[in-house]
């Protein structure tokens, strides 16, 4: 059969307009552009600790914290120069008013801020933590310290809690949400768990932007820090993988528009130490 001119041009015709099509799509069809452009974005920024290994990032970050459990409350303290005692004082602090009498710490990894939270006068603390490691220090820990009446630590998943709704008056979180593998699905089940009226604190590392300090932060964080801790804990990616985790974590503003969408009401934002980390508080 021959070609016709006619044929050419209707064959032109009908590719041009699939490809006037196809462009239509990338640049006006933004819902779909940005659920693709999510999802590869998403796979791109997940930040684990052992990149050369296996496993998902609940799995890392499990085993990394049974690594380093035996160093982890002195390394804390010390590359902090202890100024995270401080801020968990702080964080509690914001539920004095409150008086909550049934109160759940997620991510409670030894338990200190299950233990500062003793100051609010609960009737109990419920810990919660995917390390065992770390769970095993922390219940030593209560016990030495006698308060392991008022201090209960449970292994358990973060993302899928084991408790009824509204059963909590308040939900505390230190340097945990960070490590979230699914980090709305975690916060949504927090804000299930705490009954009408109750808040959540979160206590995260967040990232300064004035300078010079951003700069000096920067500098210790990515290449001092790692190397202290990471000789100290004889893991070799636990130290680093805490300033990527920080640096892909949505703090500031992103991180209230994320305990909005999942349910939480008078949001607030309370930066500490020129942005190092920050309090985060929303009522349910």
């Amino acid at each position: 059969m021959a070609v016709t001119e006619e044929t050419l041009v209707h064959t032109r015709n009908s590719h041009v307009a699939a490809i006037s099509r196809t462009i239509h799509v990338i640049i006006f069809n933004i819902p779909l552009k940005r659920r693709v452009y999510g999802l590869i974005l998403q796979a791109d920024m997940t930040v684990v600790p052992y990149k050369d290994k296996q496993g998902s990032k609940k799995q890392q970050v499990a085993s990394m914290f049974d690594n380093i459990s035996g160093k982890y409350d002195f390394l804390n303290h010390f590359l902090s120069l202890g100024i995270d005692i401080l801020w968990r004082k702080k964080a509690i602090r914001q539920l004095k008013k409150d008086h909550p009498k049934q109160i759940l710490d997620i991510a409670t990894g030894t338990g200190d801020f299950a233990i500062e939270a003793l100051a609010l006068n609960p009737d109990k603390v419920t810990g919660v933590d995917i390390s065992e490691g770390m769970l095993a220090v922390g219940r030593e820990k209560m016990k030495r310290k006698g308060m392991d009446d008022r201090i209960e630590l449970l292994s358990g998943d973060s993302e899928a809690l084991q408790f009824e709704d509204n059963k909590f008056d308040a939900v505390i979180v230190s340097f945990g949400v960070r490590n979230f593998e699914n980090l709305e699905k975690g916060l949504a089940d927090m804000q299930r768990v705490i009954r009408p009226g109750g808040k959540v604190v979160i206590l995260e590392f967040s990232k300064p932007k004035s300078f010079p300090f951003k700069q000096l932060y920067n500098f210790y964080f990515k290449w001092v820090l790692p190397k202290i801790g990471n000789t100290i804990s004889k893991d070799q990616a636990a130290y680093t993988y805490l300033p990527e985790s920080v640096r892909q974590f949505p703090d500031g503003e992103s991180f209230l528009q994320i305990l909005e969408k999942v349910g939480f009401k008078n949001t607030q934002c309370k930066p500490l130490t020129l942005g190092i980390s920050s309090i985060y508080i929303g009522t349910k």
